[in-house]
C-alpha cells in the first residue's frame, strides 16, 4: 500500500471498484488487539471484584495469581500492540493514520459527520467512504485511542509501585502517580477507561454488523481481506 490516503467519499452513483485499504499488519493488529482487550477486561474485573474463595490449598490453586499473571501479560501485549499500531501508520500508510487523526478541518469531513449521524437514525442515504466514516473516525479516537493510552499509562504506573523505585517501570511511569495525586484515583482512572473501551467495543461490533448489512460498503469482511467493496 503506497502513500497516505486522505479521507474522501466515493461517487454517489454508479459502480465503484473494490479498494484495498487495510494491509496485513493492521488486520492482524485489529484481531490481536480485540483478544487482548477481552482478556484484560475479564481479568481486570476479577482483580477488582475477586471470585469466591476456592476450597483447597491456596498455593496449589493459585487462582488470583493466574488472574493477575494473565492481566499483566496481556497488559504488556496491549502496550506493544499500541506501539506497533503507531509504527504501521508509517509502514503501511494508506488509511492507517485515520484512527489517530480525524480530518476535522475539512468541510467534507464535517458534512459527512452530520450526515452519518442522520444515517444512524435511518434519516439519510448512507455514503460510501474510503477509510473510516467521520463519525466512526472521531468516536474511535475519543473512546478507544485516548482511553487506551490512559490504560497503558495508569497500568504501568500501578505496576511501578509494585516493581519498586529502582525499576524501569518507575523510571518511565512513576510521574503518572505523582500527577494523579494518589493510588486510589490511579486505579479509578484505569478502571473507568477500561469500561469506556468495553462499552465502545460492544457498540463497535453492533455498528460494524449494521453497516455491513444496511450500508453501501463492506465493513466486517474488509477487516478480514483488507479490501472494501461498494454497493449501489
Amino acid at each position: 500500500m503506497s502513500g497516505f490516503v486522505r479521507y474522501h467519499r466515493m461517487p454517489e452513483t454508479g459502480l465503484v471498484p473494490p479498494v484495498k485499504i487495510y494491509g496485513p499488519g493492521v488486520r492482524l493488529w485489529h484481531w490481536a488487539n480485540a483478544f487482548a482487550i477481552l482478556v484484560l477486561a475479564i481479568t481486570g474485573y476479577f482483580i477488582g471484584v475477586p471470585p469466591p474463595s476456592a476450597i483447597g490449598d491456596t498455593s496449589t490453586l493459585y487462582v488470583m495469581g493466574w488472574i493477575r499473571f494473565f492481566h499483566l501479560a496481556f497488559g504488556y501485549i496491549f502496550a506493544l500492540l499500541a506501539i506497533w499500531r503507531l509504527w504501521l501508520v508509517f509502514a503501511e500508510k494508506g488509511i492507517s493514520y485515520h484512527l489517530f487523526l480525524p480530518a476535522i478541518w475539512r468541510k467534507v469531513w464535517l458534512d459527512g459527520f452530520l450526515l452519518q449521524i442522520r444515517w444512524n437514525f435511518l434519516a439519510a442515504k448512507p455514503v460510501r467512504y474510503v477509510g473510516l466514516n467521520p463519525l466512526g473516525n472521531v468516536t474511535m479516537l475519543l473512546m478507544f485511542v485516548i482511553p487506551g493510552a490512559l490504560i497503558i499509562l495508569t497500568g504501568f504506573a500501578m505496576y511501578a509501585e509494585v516493581a519498586g523505585h529502582d525499576s524501569w517501570q518507575y523510571l518511565l511511569f512513576g510521574w503518572v502517580t505523582g500527577m494523579v495525586g494518589n493510588t486510589l484515583d490511579l486505579h479509578l482512572i484505569h478502571r473507568l477507561a477500561m469500561w469506556v473501551i468495553v462499552w465502545f467495543s460492544m457498540v463497535h461490533i453492533y455498528i460494524a454488523l449494521r453497516e455491513d448489512i444496511l450500508s453501501r460498503q463492506t465493513v466486517v469482511s474488509t477487516m478480514l481481506s483488507g479490501e472494501r467493496q461498494f454497493r449501489e
